[in-house]
């Protein structure tokens, strides 16, 4: 088998069979809200319908927009009711299979049923030719009859069964399956045989899931939208967030509008359009506060990529704000010194991990004065003024405030994302202003990583949002040109 590059942990897999469970490495995976919230009259069939429908729904989206997915070996936390309880039945299992081996004559019976588990485990339907030779040495007859007359050699059996698991399983398992050979007391040695068996496992799910990405990928939109669809039909209140969601940001943009078609700027526009409402919907998924307003069920899978690059935004945005007020205090001769940008940033970055922004911004205007100070008297025996270190150090300490006028400046990073799902994750990035050309590889990343979660989700669940924009945007009677209705349908052209 291919070599796994998805490894997953080796201390976590159970060593029992039976309680062994696999779980994303994202944790548990996310359950649409509709499922929590579904009226005390369902029944308790249709409800675990419609938890396998959410469940399989999330699956498949995260196999198809998370490369690095893969399935790891699940272990409860030891301090956990269910870690004590299974640890307490693991153990109890091998002790009372380490008693039936030391009685006087050993109990195989347990040993053999294990065996006959490794067989089932070790090989998969299309291992004709392999099942056939095991069934040749690991023959349960001959085996019983061992059994039976104390001739049993439980390690001449374990070694042909390493050696065909030697042969099955990935690279990254060598080194655990040549252990095996070093085992000397049958218990153990058939506890590590399961332990390694439940890796290869997971190494073969995973190479699977690998193996079937490109044609998941081209079955996503459809399956997705059939399985949301599914849940629609059991519960029809599972478009009220997103309808919420896209009536804020219709009024939004219509506000926004009636602005431009105010003023003689050149960017006046007409009615508002379907593509402007969803732009601008997506937009406020990256500094998502809710307000009491919940999270829309159709975003609701992508949650945490989202607030992912959310927070990564927000720090590019302050990373900007303190490079543009250390340029304009100390001058463009000393940010242009050779590594003096490099050594800034990564102290911005550094600094602005905590959770404590107030604070840490404090300690950020120290760390900025001392830097500048080191690269000023450096350079042609150069000082910077008392005064503008004082002033350099409390404009970083306030850029903490949402209102702050560096920020509010620097957030026109807003308007360089919505034009990048206007011009399409395929085509050239339009310009930066010039406060983020600095931070502007950064930004690219962040613009294309969200363009792809828009584009997807857009060409998913167009059709659903196309009659709540209609109604929206298209009051009854009012009439639709042709432009007006393909937007409405969400068509998503503009992003591929």
């Amino acid at each position: 088998m291919p070599n796994q590059r998805d490894k997953a942990t080796d201390d976590s897999p159970s060593d029992l069979p039976c309680l062994e469970k696999l779980d994303s490495p994202t944790g548990c995976v996310c359950v649409l809200s509709v499922v929590s919230g579904s009226p005390p009259t369902v029944s308790l069939s249709s409800l675990m319908e419609l938890e396998n429908c959410v469940s399989n729904l999330n699956l498949a989206h995260e196999i198809v927009l998370n490369k690095d997915f893969c399935f790891k070996p699940r272990s409860p936390p030891t301090d956990s009711l269910e870690g004590r309880v299974t640890e307490i039945v693991h153990r109890a299992f091998w002790d009372s299979l380490q008693e039936q081996l030391n009685n006087d004559p050993p109990n195989y019976s347990h040993a053999v049923i294990l065996l006959q588990e490794i067989l089932q485990s070790l090989l998969l339907p299309a291992h004709v030719r392999l099942r056939s030779q095991l069934d040749e040495v690991l023959d349960m007859e001959l085996i019983q009859q061992e059994v039976d007359h104390g001739a049993l050699d439980l390690h001449r059996l374990a070694g042909y069964i390493i050696s065909t698991m030697a042969s099955l399983c990935a690279p990254v398992r060598d080194p655990a399956v040549r252990a095996l050979r070093d085992l000397r007391d049958p218990v153990e040695l058939l506890r590590e045989i399961f332990h390694v068996l439940g890796l290869m496992k997971t190494d073969m799910v995973n190479f699977t899931i690998q193996s079937l990405r490109p044609h998941l990928v081209q079955q996503a939109v459809q399956y997705e939208r059939a399985k949301f669809q599914q849940i629609l039909d059991k519960q029809p209140a599972s478009l009220d967030d997103t309808t919420a969601w896209l009536q804020a940001a219709a009024s939004e943009e219509a506000a926004a509008a009636t602005a431009r078609s105010e003023s003689p700027s050149p960017d006046s526009r007409g009615p508002v359009s379907a593509t402007a409402v969803l732009n601008r919907a997506y937009m406020s998924l990256l500094h998502w506060d809710g307000h009491g307003q919940k999270y829309p069920e159709t975003v609701l899978m992508d949650r945490a990529r989202l607030d992912a690059l959310g927070q990564r935004l927000q720090m590019l945005v302050l990373e900007a704000s303190v490079l543009l007020l250390t340029n304009a205090q100390c001058g463009g001769a000393v940010f242009s010194l050779q590594g003096f940008v490099g050594k800034l940033r990564q102290s911005v970055t550094v600094l602005l991990e905590g959770t404590d922004l107030k604070g840490a911004l404090l300690g950020l205007g120290e760390t900025v004065l001392q830097l500048v100070t080191q690269a000023v008297s450096g350079h042609e025996g150069a000082t910077l003024p008392q005064e503008s270190q004082d002033l350099l150090k409390g404009q970083i300490s306030e850029l903490w405030k949402h209102n702050n006028p560096v920020r509010t400046l620097i957030e026109r990073v807003q308007g360089f994302l919505q034009a990048m799902l206007q011009g399409g994750p395929s085509n050239r990035s339009p310009e930066l202003p010039t406060p983020l050309r600095l931070v502007s590889a950064e930004l690219a990343d962040l613009g294309t990583a969200f363009g792809q979660i828009v584009h997807f989700n857009r060409t998913v669940f167009g059709p659903f949002y196309a009659p709540i924009l209609r109604k929206l945007l298209f009051p009854p009677g009012e009439a639709e040109t042709g432009e007006d209705s393909r937007q409405a349908e969400g068509e998503p052209d503009n992003l591929r």
